[in-house]
């Protein structure tokens, strides 16, 4: 869905899977410091938009979320995943319930198959599951925004900032009075930044929750009865997950950033060393110059030197080995 706001002056189109929205609108280092300091707006409005009413709501999506929402008040933010039956991640759900209604804003292009999934998963409770998405448009505004927010509109209030679910018509008209705009190179550095995992980017068809961080403000471990959850409690309990997240300082001397999918070595191996992770996310960050999220195995030591391609990364660590 293309938005509006790509006729902005300036406006560049994002590529791939956030084709849609702007990439930036000029200055991708300016839009970055902007919305450090809490002004501007991301328009987010290629992400999928589910809602589920009914007064079953958050019984019912309790059962199937791998986080606690039975009791989860009103205004309320949170995040949650759907894990298949081995405990791969499927599906990422940002939302909030209004008191009537749980907002949800999900990857662009998986809102399909995650109502598929609910809806597979109706039997008897009083709930219906919509695609919001034609008619609501998600915006950002950063963390410390004095932006106003639109009468009577769902907001998702996290400590990086508001997620406000839009009546797509309004999208223009919000754009003029929420201040300059920061495309989604700017919101993705400072996600980067924040040692936050985004799905289809920092995951793959193996990636178990454990490995990015996940346990806790995605995943409950004091709940169970969902798919998946044998997984997640025997690897808390018994063992460590396979790979785990790293932030890394890429060296700022390389004029390409190494893109998604290169492959990690130590240092020391040389170009010929064995594979031990790779990119999931590199950014050029407005302070911090280059830096990447990666999946690295486990026991790679927490201060080895890596390389990705032919470009030296030093490590962060991100989760524990």
């Amino acid at each position: 869905m293309k938005s509006p706001l790509l006729t902005l002056p300036g406006a560049v189109p994002a590529e791939g899977v956030d084709e849609g929205v702007a990439a930036h609108y000029g200055d991708l280092f300016r839009e970055q410091r902007a919305l450090a300091d809490g002004t501007g707006f991301v328009d987010l409005s290629h992400r999928g938009v589910v809602t589920v009413t009914g007064e079953d709501r958050l019984a019912w999506l309790h059962l199937l979320l791998t986080q606690h929402v039975s009791d989860l008040p009103a205004g309320q933010a949170t995040e949650a995943l759907i894990l298949s039956a081995n405990g791969h991640i499927e599906h990422a759900l940002y939302l909030v319930d209004d008191g009537e209604t749980v907002w949800a804003h999900v990857e662009p292009g998986t809102q399909d198959a995650l109502i598929a999934y609910l809806e597979s998963m109706k039997f008897f409770y009083r709930v219906e599951v919509a695609d919001r998405t034609a008619d609501i448009a998600v915006v950002h505004l950063p963390a410390g925004s004095i932006a106003e927010v639109p009468q009577g509109v769902a907001v998702r209030e996290t400590p990086y900032g508001r997620d406000l679910f839009l009546p797509r018509a309004d999208l223009e008209a919000y754009a003029g009075q929420a201040g300059p705009p920061a495309g989604i190179l700017a919101y993705e550095a400072l996600r980067v930044e924040q040692h936050r995992p985004r799905l289809g980017f920092e995951t793959d068809h193996r990636t178990i929750p454990h490995e990015l961080g996940w346990i806790g403000s995605a995943v409950h471990l004091q709940k169970g009865c969902y798919r998946g959850q044998e997984t997640v409690a025997r690897v808390q309990n018994l063992g460590r997950p396979p790979r785990r997240l790293v932030f890394l300082h890429l060296d700022g001397s390389e004029v390409h950033l190494p893109v998604a999918g290169t492959e990690l070595r130590l240092a020391g191996d040389g170009p010929d060393g064995r594979k031990v992770g790779f990119i999931t996310t590199s950014v050029r960050h407005h302070e911090l110059g280059p830096v990447a999220l990666a999946l690295v195995k486990r026991n790679v030591a927490v201060d080895a030197p890596l390389v990705a391609g032919d470009t030296a990364a030093a490590q962060e660590v991100v989760v524990e080995p």
